[in-house]
């Protein structure tokens, strides 16, 4: 276990129970399915709308094989950065349902590049309530309502996915949902994320947090102490579902030993995938994610 300059809240799970409850009570106010073409070549595209926790209107889409009914069904959590996951290989499976949407209102296929002046790592970083991560795991947990609600899905067999961002916020996920049976997580990131925000903040986007710390009072014990409520190594301890991980021995993102740091909490049926790999997609996340979700879900 890595040390953390923190220790685990110890309004930590009642925290969590909250901000979930909050979402499930959201009301659900979903429009605008409509087909979209040439969008795969294996599945029904289909974009949608939906309202966010903070009213604001959210863009996705489904994915689903023609005259699907009752199949396995996953979310995909997109990572970092304000563009959507598109559904290409990586964010569909054969004989699945997925689903997926734009975190900051943009639209279901928006594609743009990482830049610093674009980051939302710090936004509202100085109070657990305030971070955006909050939001953003509030309209995860809304979308995965629309997933379980759609014909095409069983509503038993549901799983969540995603790689950095996606990943870790797919094991918060399968911390607190009960809609979640199974998690295939990527590289997932913010396991022990003050070991790596004081020891490795060397580059963006994780260094806008230790600009932030910089930009305030107090700034420093603020932050770490939002961070105290999020570090994915305390959701791993919550999340009692199927869980695969994969990890890269080359990544400075979401580094091996904070990885598997995690990995060690996890309770319940896992599996840790160690990849000579840098922070990026690799092939074997196709394969090894609809393998665990056949035999998980």
């Amino acid at each position: 276990m890595i040390e953390l300059p923190y220790e685990k809240p110890e309004d930590f799970q009642q925290f969590w129970i909250e901000t979930t409850q909050e979402a499930m009570d959201f009301p659900l106010k979903v429009s605008n399915f409509r087909t979209i073409p040439n969008q795969s070549g294996t599945h029904v595209v289909e974009s949608f709308s939906f309202a966010g926790i903070k009213g604001t209107a959210r863009h996705g889409w489904i994915a689903y094989p023609e005259g699907a009914r009752n199949l396995p069904g996953f979310l995909w959590v997109p990572p970092y950065g304000l563009e959507s996951k598109l559904p290409d290989e990586y964010g569909t499976r054969t004989g699945m349902v997925s689903l997926s949407f734009n975190f900051h209102g943009e639209d279901a296929f928006h594609q743009e590049a990482y830049v610093q002046d674009r980051g939302y790592f710090a936004d509202g970083a100085e109070d657990r309530h305030s971070w955006i991560f909050r939001s953003m795991y509030q309209d995860a947990v809304i979308a995965l309502r629309i997933l379980h609600a759609q014909v095409q899905v069983n509503s038993d067999q549901i799983g969540v996915a995603g790689m950095s961002q996606g990943g870790g916020m797919s094991i918060w996920l399968g911390a607190w949902m009960p809609l979640v049976k199974s998690v295939c997580a990527d590289m997932p990131f913010m396991c022990g994320m003050g070991d790596s925000v004081q020891k490795y903040a060397y580059r963006y986007p994780l260094k806008e947090l230790t600009d932030y710390m910089s930009e305030i009072p107090i700034g420093e014990q603020r932050v770490l102490n939002t961070i105290s409520y999020y570090d994915t190594i305390f959701q791993a301890e919550h999340c009692q579902v199927p869980t695969h991980v994969t990890v890269g021995t080359k990544d400075p993102s979401c580094r091996l030993p904070n990885v598997q740091s995690m990995f060690d909490q996890l309770p319940g049926k896992k599996h840790l995938e160690i990849i000579e790999w840098g922070h990026d997609w690799h092939p074997s996340m196709i394969i090894n994610t609809k393998r665990w979700f056949f035999q998980n879900l």
